[in-house]
C-alpha cells in the first residue's frame, strides 16, 4: 500500500490588508479558550456562510437584511481565517485534513454567495452565475499552482478573500443607502452593482491568463523538452 503523501504548502499572502489581517489573527488566536477548536471555528465561518446566504436571498424584500448579510460576512471571515492561525499557534495543524476541509468548505460558501446574490436581485443571474465559474477557475489555478510549485496563494494582484469581503461590505452599504438605478448600456438593463461586477469579472480572467502565461514560460525552463534520445534512453547507456 503506498503511503499517503505528505501535504506542505508554503502559505503567501500579500493582499493589500495582509500587514492588518497577519498580527490581527495571531492576537486573536493568542486569546482564544481551548474550547475553541480550528473545526469548531471552521463551522464557524460555516455558520457566517449561511447567514450571507440568508441575508441576501430575503433582502429582495426586506433590505434591512443586508445588515445580517454584513455581519456573515464578518462571522465567516472570523471562523475562516482563524482556524488555520489558531492551528499553527498551538502546534496542532493537520495539513491534509485541513487543507481538504478548507478547500471543500470553501467551494460550498462560494456557491451559497452566488445563489444569494442571485435570490437577492443586486446582480444579474447571468452575472451571478459567471462570477462563480470565474471564483472557480481561480480556485483550481491556486491548486494547480500548489500542485507543481509547493506554493498556496492566497491572492493575486492583491486581492484575496478578505479583500473581497471588504469589497462586499462596501457594497452591502451602497446598496441600502444607494438603491441601485437601472440604466441601459447597448441595450442590456444595468445597475452600478452589475458594473461592479462585470469589472471585477474582467480583471480576474486577465489575472488568470497572465499568471498562467508567467507560471509557463517559468516551468518550461526548469522544465525543459527532453531530446528523443534521452527520453528513449534515461540512463544514459546508449552509445554513439
Amino acid at each position: 500500500m503506498i503511503p499517503p503523501r505528505k501535504v506542505h504548502l508554503r502559505r503567501s499572502n500579500q493582499g493589500f490588508l495582509a500587514a492588518i489581517e497577519r498580527p490581527a489573527l495571531m492576537w486573536l488566536a493568542a486569546r482564544m479558550p481551548q474550547w475553541v477548536t480550528p473545526d469548531r471555528l471552521t463551522g464557524i465561518g460555516f455558520l457566517g456562510a449561511l447567514m450571507v446566504f440568508f441575508g441576501y436571498a430575503g433582502s429582495a424584500h426586506y433590505p434591512a437584511l443586508l445588515w445580517i448579510a454584513t455581519l456573515g460576512l464578518a462571522v465567516n471571515w472570523f471562523g475562516d481565517s482563524l482556524d488555520g492561525s489558531l492551528a499553527r499557534y498551538r502546534h496542532i495543524e493537520r495539513p491534509r485534513y485541513g487543507f481538504y476541509l478548507d478547500n471543500s468548505i470553501d467551494v460550498v460558501e462560494q456557491l451559497l454567495l452566488a445563489i444569494g446574490f442571485w435570490l437577492s436581485g443586486i446582480l444579474r443571474p447571468e452575472l451571478a452565475l459567471l462570477g462563480l465559474c470565474v471564483f472557480y477557475m481561480m480556485s483550481l489555478l491556486t491548486l494547480i499552482r500548489a500542485q507543481v510549485s509547493g506554493e498556496f496563494s492566497m491572492d493575486y494582484g492583491g486581492i484575496g478573500t478578505t479583500e473581497m469581503r471588504v469589497f462586499f461590505v462596501i457594497l452591502n452599504i451602497l446598496v441600502y443607502f444607494f438603491q441601485p438605478q437601472t440604466f441601459e448600456f447597448a441595450g442590456i438593463p444595468l445597475t452600478y452593482p452589475n458594473v461592479l461586477s462585470m469589472t471585477w469579472i474582467s480583471f480576474t480572467i486577465m489575472t488568470f491568463f497572465m499568471v498562467m502565461r508567467k507560471d509557463l514560460c517559468r516551468l518550461a525552463a526548469e522544465d525543459p523538452p527532453r531530446s528523443a534520445g534521452l527520453a528513449s534512453d534515461p540512463k544514459g547507456t546508449r552509445k554513439n
